[in-house]
């Protein structure tokens, strides 16, 4: 049984919210980040880089008491305004490629992350869990909510449909050429349908932002042992998350770009990668697997097809079927010597969104030897990892949509 339910969010005046809402900080070069800061007064970019102000770099809990004292200056000057009754959001994206997504952002509970009823499918580095946790409870806000994905229901989607049909509350395009619209839902009657239709959902799982729920939930788990008064309604029980049905979901491939052969020479490693794959020669043709268990593979100016030998690899369960941890097990590690894909500073990723040329281009330049490409995961394997409790290595899933950060703002 999920719980999800409305909250009040805080939110951009409906003239700025163009202007406020931001990518995630990290996703800009340098180069972009100054020019908005210099630019926009009213970037989110403001509020988590509270060091432009004095042009300085702070880090560590200095920056997150500015980031604090940044937010509360966009409140009093009411750049952001609060709703005055707890609501569900209905949100919709429109991305330049003209995938549509539509669903709701709401609040959904710790404590269902925690008993596993929101399913997860991704490890958690416990440094950073921690971090995020500590900058959570000092900044008392999250602005980027968790990508959740619920099971496909006729009940939610007409009302999501019939919601969308009305005036937006906003409605803006980003130099990125995406659109997004966001509604307001605080009408009781749709509010408790909705609720219930959640309640009766087995479990939803996490698509995208692990680390802020586990973060989310370890704030939950401390600010519970500080409060002597503790209830379970506060919201600090709850993560601010978007919902969207299955059918929804995007899921591109992270490629894998590899800086060196391991000691082994060209005619070497494709003999060592013959033990596992039938190899073709494509040449200079742009190659990409067109199903699952198949590679491709760009090196010394030349495109292979790998195509596993199936009587060579067994599948055992739901994680040995998925193509990043095959690769691994039958390249990366025995071959080139990866073991540690997190910390190994021997391999980069490279997202499916910027194609098998992206790749190409990176190995011609140099910087990397060879460059593998992988087709991508289905919502069912991510569902059947997370179902058997099992683990996906880093960088296997590139998920849409990616949300704007400042749009919504949950406080705690």
């Amino acid at each position: 049984m999920a719980k999800i339910i409305p909250f009040k969010a805080v939110r951009p005046t409906r003239d700025k919210v163009s202007l406020v809402a931001s990518r995630p900080y990290q996703s800009y070069t340098p180069a972009e980040r100054e020019s908005r800061l210099d630019h926009n007064p009213y970037s989110f970019l403001h509020i988590v880089n509270p060091g432009y102000k004095y042009q300085k770099e702070i880090t560590g809990t200095e920056r997150y008491k500015l980031v604090r004292n940044r937010y509360l200056e966009f409140k009093e000057d009411e750049i952001f305004i609060q709703d005055q009754k707890p609501t569900y959001y209905v949100y919709k994206i429109i991305n330049r490629e003209e995938e549509e997504f539509l669903g709701i952002i709401a609040a959904a509970s710790a404590e269902d992350y925690e008993n596993n009823c929101i399913k997860k499918h991704e490890d958690t580095l416990k440094d950073r869990e921690e971090t995020f946790k500590e900058y959570l409870k000092t900044v008392g806000f999250n602005a980027e909510p968790v990508l959740l994905t619920y099971p496909d229901n006729p009940v939610i989607k007409e009302i999501l449909l019939q919601v969308s049909k009305e005036r937006a509350e906003y409605e803006f395009t980003t130099t990125y050429r995406d659109t997004h619209y966001l509604w307001k839902i605080d009408d009781q009657e749709l509010i408790q349908t909705l609720q219930k239709e959640f309640e009766a959902m087995d479990c939803i799982y996490i698509a995208d932002g692990h680390h802020r729920s586990s973060s989310s939930c370890l704030l939950a788990k401390d600010l519970k042992a500080e409060s002597s008064n503790h209830t379970g309604k506060e919201a600090y029980n709850f993560f601010m998350s978007y919902l969207i049905p299955e059918s929804d979901l995007k899921i591109y491939e992270f490629n894998r770009l590899i800086k060196d052969l391991n000691g082994l020479g060209k005619e070497e490693f494709l003999i060592q990668l013959d033990e596992w794959y039938r190899i073709e020669n494509r040449g200079q043709e742009y190659y990409k697997p067109s199903k699952p268990h198949h590679f491709s593979m760009y090196l010394d100016g030349e495109f292979y097809s790998l195509y596993l030998r199936k009587t060579k690899y067994n599948f055992e369960n739901a994680l040995d079927e998925l193509d990043a941890q095959l690769l691994y097990e039958t390249v990366l590690e025995p071959i080139l010597g990866i073991k540690d894909l997190r910390t190994d500073t021997r391999i980069a990723y490279s997202d499916g969104k910027k194609d098998i040329a992206y790749v190409k281009s990176e190995v011609d330049s140099g910087a990397f030897t060879v460059g593998f490409g992988l087709f991508p995961a289905s919502t069912s394997q991510l569902k059947k990892i997370a179902d058997q409790n099992l683990v996906m290595p880093p960088k296997s899933t590139f998920i849409a949509p990616k949300l704007r950060s400042g749009v919504t703002i949950y406080e705690f």
